[in-house]
């Protein structure tokens, strides 16, 4: 029933099966370039293109060009002094992470900044250490250089008259150079598209187990112990033994000034948050503290009195440039690959945040040549890996930065740091960085939350997230990615090796067909099946697909085949003995005794050859009773429409069998229609020789809806049964008055013609 007032349209037009459609309109010829012209047009260069190039290249020449000074200036410096102030604090807190010397943080807070301010195309992300990055680093640096009196295991001609610090930094260093390496050859080679497999969820359950490693590293701090370096498969599980076999050896007053910093920073950045409106800057207060925290125990001297470990001497200035170790770039290659993917990733999903926010284009392939570069040239002068913290990039927006000014803004004050007035640091406790750091983790923990949300919504992607989390935990950050991304790969082919397909029917009264297990007033004519694919068919669902499409049919086509076949032989056998004659009233069984012939398990390669009747006097009908006792299944289905509009490709192997399955069908007389299928999927068909004297072209549809009205017209016994209200609407009418289209007065009454 139509509801008052609803808009409607009615359609007249021709019953389309797709050779009618091509041969009533045109299409038009489409030159499709080969490969070979597309690396032709690739390398080719003119004027215009190289022009394009450099200002891709360097992205500042876009946007320097639009700088408003009187508008945006102001704004840039505000930015920029406050997330120089919070980088030279998460510089030295997350330098802990990488279990170096924490003023090399300053290095990876100024380096990387100054390149990406030229090559970078976000305006809003601040570049430098990334606490996941910073961890994945510092495993790498322990496994080279272990804690103490362990042993060195791998020979490193380069260590030779090297402080064990001077080793780690040029471990780190090596690594950072070959991230960089590898992120500019993608960026190059153009494959920016390949952190597209990253999910959010795969990287939401990698981070969050990345932040419950950055809490387990900085309880040493926090706690005033010396632990040694651990890495490998369960290292989160024996740093906790050896922590918790050391906590009676605690340091008081390191662990009394780690929770007033967690508390007061925490209360402070909530209220950040919730007053963030009124406020015209962020409280700096991990700044606040830290100045104060440093004056106190500069005054009470609280290394010498308390054994509180302290940041120390800080150099000034910037080292001599190094080149990178080859051999350590052999050792480490496998973590690198990981350490480049994951700065990208989550880099660039910053950065496409607030691009969309506030409304301009960033360029991943460039962002990788950005970070590339931005990590070779920090590697050379003892900087590591860099990309962006969440926190000091929303310190930086919400400052009101406007341009990657803010971000140079920020990497001169690191500089002020690094060449001034670093010495005033050296009496800041270690576990004022380490709770810093701890406190700038609950984003990352409250990630937690999202597991009852994906409970209730999706449980594959809860899948993983757990395993992508678990397996980061307990096996390390790199082998824990490879796992994640692995379980992330196994989902996606699960679902579209074992789609959920279902059977159709009509909605009364309309053109539109949906699932018949979600609606009452829907229409089935007798002996028509509508079954949908909503997968693409490929080599691992081809066989799923097969054996939905029997349940959904009610019988197995071949065995029903190979039955009617077996049948024939048979019939003939008895016809030839003489125990079977045919009259006009059907055969007659001449025999006294009941059939006894057994079945010749001879040429079985015969049985799945469709019927052949040629030397029987007539014809089978295999709904009748069949003569001498012979039992076929019965068929109750005359026409199938399979429903291709979610199918995106076929490959060869779902090509053949999708060919045998029609044959089949075909063969035991079901009528096969193939709708709404994808052009470039007849194209396939066609250029595959998949057509053939029983599979033809005829059988594909234009639409559901044309292919149903072509079998109701075939068959009208299959409506006979039902009742005037559950019939198939024929004739759809649009009330277009004004369109120079086939239409009707709106006012008219739209006459239906109905089987």
């Amino acid at each position: 029933m139509m509801r008052p007032g609803a808009k409607q349209y009615v359609v007249a037009r021709p019953l389309y099966s797709e050779d009618c459609f091509a041969e009533e309109h045109e299409k038009i010829y489409r030159h499709r370039k080969t490969i070979w012209e597309h690396v032709i047009q690739y390398f080719t260069c003119d004027a215009k293109r190289a022009k394009n190039v450099c200002l891709s290249l360097l992205p500042i020449i876009g946007w320097m060009k639009i700088y408003r000074i009187k508008e945006w200036l102001l704004s840039d410096i505000v930015s920029g002094v406050s997330t120089g102030l919070v980088a030279v604090l998460q510089g030295l807190a997350y330098c802990l992470l990488a279990n170096l010397p924490a003023w090399y943080g300053l290095f990876s807070a100024f380096f990387p900044v100054v390149i990406y301010f030229f090559l970078g195309t976000s305006r809003h992300i601040s570049v430098g250490p990334f606490p996941v990055l910073c961890m994945m680093i510092g495993s790498v640096v322990t496994r080279m250089v272990p804690d103490g009196d362990q042993p060195v295991s791998i020979n490193i001609t380069a260590f030779e008259n090297l402080t064990m610090d001077d080793r780690r930094v040029l471990v780190a260093s090596s690594v950072t150079f070959l991230v960089g390496i590898m992120q500019l050859a993608m960026g190059v080679l153009q494959v920016g598209f390949v952190v597209m497999y990253l999910s959010e969820t795969l990287v939401s359950g990698f981070t969050t187990a990345a932040a419950v490693h950055i809490l387990v590293s900085q309880l040493k701090f926090v706690l005033g112990l010396e632990v040694r370096g651990i890495t490998g498969i369960l290292s989160i599980i024996y740093t906790l033994e050896i922590i918790f076999n050391k906590i009676t050896s605690s340091n008081v007053c390191d662990i009394v000034i780690s929770l007033v910093i967690i508390v007061v920073v925490f209360i402070v950045k909530e209220l950040n948050d919730r007053f963030k409106s009124k406020l015209p800057v962020p409280i700096p207060i991990e700044v606040i503290m830290t100045i104060i925290v440093c004056g106190i125990s500069y005054a009470f001297d609280f290394r010498t009195r308390f054994g509180v470990d302290v940041v120390g001497h800080i150099p000034k200035g910037y080292e001599n440039p190094v080149p990178p170790d080859l051999e350590i770039f052999q050792e480490t290659a496998v973590e690198a690959f990981p350490m480049a993917i994951v700065g990208f990733a989550v880099a660039f999903s910053v950065a496409k945040v607030y691009s969309v926010k506030h409304d301009y284009t960033i360029d991943g392939n460039q962002e990788l040549i950005a970070f590339g570069v931005s990590n070779i040239f920090g590697a050379t002068f003892k900087s590591f890996a860099a990309s962006t913290a969440l926190s000091r990039s929303a310190v930086q927006e919400s400052t009101g930065g406007k341009t990657q000014v803010a971000g140079l803004l920020s990497a001169f004050i690191v500089m002020i740091v690094t060449l001034a007035i670093g010495f005033l640091l050296d009496p800041l406790p270690k576990s004022v960085l380490g709770a810093i750091v701890i406190v700038n983790l609950k984003g990352m923990l409250m990630q937690f939350g999202q597991i009852p949300y994906l409970w209730r919504r999706d449980k594959p992607d809860l899948v993983v997230w757990l395993g992508t989390c678990i397996a980061s935990i307990l096996l390390g950050l790199d082998l824990g990615l490879a796992a994640g991304l692995g379980i992330e790969l196994i989902t996606v082919v699960l679902r579209a090796q074992f789609p959920r397909c279902s059977l159709l029917a009509n909605i009364k009264g309309t053109d539109i067909y949906k699932d018949r297990k979600d609606y009452i007033n829907i229409y089935e004519p007798d002996g028509v099946k509508i079954f949908r694919i909503p997968s693409p068919l490929f080599f691992a669902n081809i066989e799923f697909f097969r054996k939905k499409l029997v349940e959904a049919v009610g019988f197995n086509p071949l065995r029903v085949l190979r039955k009617r076949n077996k049948a024939l032989r048979m019939i003939r056998k008895l016809l030839t003995k003489g125990d079977l004659q045919w009259t006009s009233k059907g055969f007659l069984n001449t025999s006294c005794g009941p059939n006894n012939e057994t079945e010749d398990e001879g040429n079985m390669e015969d049985l799945d050859l469709p019927t052949d009747f040629k030397d029987l006097p007539i014809r089978i009908d295999w709904d009748a009773e069949l003569p001498a006792n012979i039992v076929v299944p019965k068929v109750d289905v005359h026409s199938l429409v399979l429903d291709f509009a979610a199918v995106s490709f076929l490959d060869i192997s779902a090509l053949k069998g999708l060919k045998t399955m029609l044959r089949e069908l075909i063969r035991v007389e079901v009528e096969v229609y193939i709708v709404a299928c994808d052009t470039y999927i007849l194209e396939k068909l066609h250029s595959c020789c998949f057509f053939d004297e029983e599979v033809q072209p005829s059988m594909f549809y234009l639409t559901l809806h044309d292919a149903m009205l072509h079998i109701l017209e075939k068959h009208p016994e299959s409506t006979e049964k039902k009742l005037g209200n559950d019939m198939i609407t024929t004739t759809v009418t649009v009330h277009n008055p004004g369109s120079s289209l086939r239409s009707r007065e709106r006012n008219a009454a739209a006459t239906e013609t109905r089987f």
